[in-house]
């Protein structure tokens, strides 16, 4: 199968890429490398460095035909979309749109579209289940959701086949700390190098945190299974941003650190925990990592990347 993975030099992209390369498809990724780098190269991936948003998306879309489309394209940032949202609109909703113009104008089969937590904001209960109402904090939590009207309206107007999958709080190997998960890249970060992390709040508000091949895996799932489903794709198990921080100190040996506390940030959710059992029947999709899995084999990777760096390789 050809496959479009907008994004696919970003952070989720990358491993996305990698997953369906392993599984025989071809791929072709349109990223404009604001965040990600150019790494893929071989007859089985089409690189495009272009903005979602730009007239010229249609002309990829006429020279590659693709079978599918995986949306991960997006401005990230929850604080960014606070000072920023006309640009988070333009990425998010303006180019969510113009890729929606091509998939139906070229007869796309399927679109797999990244939307977010965020679209729940503060949920009265949890676990929050697909049928929650959507009251989102942030400008980025309201672009994805307005971004799932305008694929359900071009399902509906035109027979376009979907499946939107919101993920929890993704983290794992070459994430940065610009992201909706940055707080566990930023700690790694600096635990690894013996500096304190900051925290925001108090450290009790509660997250679901789900390793970013488990989040490859459902998107590659999602190409053949579920029609117009709207599935949350997280861990199912809460973890305090307390107890993130404990985690990776001890795994990264450095018991004596300390966080320093500061005050919450605007936009930021108190608990968030997915109810992730419809991915699990739709997809027949289920998280292979646990918390201590994930951020082991990240670690690990992050203290190999720094030791061949300061080797010179």
């Amino acid at each position: 199968m050809k496959i479009v993975v907008t994004g696919g030099a970003g952070f989720i992209g990358l491993h996305t890429v990698e997953l369906l390369l392993r599984q025989g498809h071809e791929v072709v990724v349109v990223d404009d490398l604001e965040q990600g780098t150019r790494t893929f190269s071989g007859p089985k991936v089409a690189f495009y460095p272009l903005d979602i948003s730009s007239e010229n998306l249609s002309a990829v879309f006429a020279a590659e035909r693709p079978e599918a489309v995986i949306h991960l394209a997006a401005q990230v940032s929850v604080q960014r979309s606070l000072e920023f949202p006309s640009l988070d609109a333009r990425h998010n909703i303006v180019g969510t749109v113009n890729l929606l113009k091509q998939c139906v104008d070229y007869n796309v089969a399927k679109l797999v579209f990244a939307s977010s937590a965020a679209v729940y904001g503060n949920a009265s209960e949890l676990p929050i289940s697909e049928g929650s109402p959507a009251e989102p904090l942030s400008f980025y939590g309201a672009s994805k959701k307005i971004a799932e009207f305008y694929i359900q309206m071009f399902a509906e107007r035109y027979g376009l086949n979907y499946v939107i999958l919101r993920y929890a709080n993704v983290y794992g190997i070459r994430q940065n700390s610009k992201g909706e998960s940055s707080v566990v890249a930023s700690f790694v970060k600096r635990i690894l190098e013996g500096d304190r992390p900051w925290i925001n709040g108090n450290g009790e508000q509660t997250r679901d945190f789900i390793y970013v091949k488990d989040v490859a895996a459902a998107n590659a799932a999602a190409l053949f299974q579920g029609e117009r489903e709207i599935l949350n794709v997280g861990s199912g198990r809460p973890v305090s941003v307390n107890e993130l921080f404990r985690l990776i100190r001890e795994i990264c040996g450095q018991g004596g650190l300390e966080p320093e506390y500061r005050p919450f940030k605007p936009g930021d959710i108190l608990d968030s925990l997915l109810d992730n059992r419809r991915a699990l029947h739709v997809l027949g999709w289920e998280p292979a990592y646990s918390m201590l899995d994930g951020l082991k084999e990240m670690i690990q990777y992050e203290r190999e990347l720094r030791r061949e760096i300061k080797m010179g390789f």
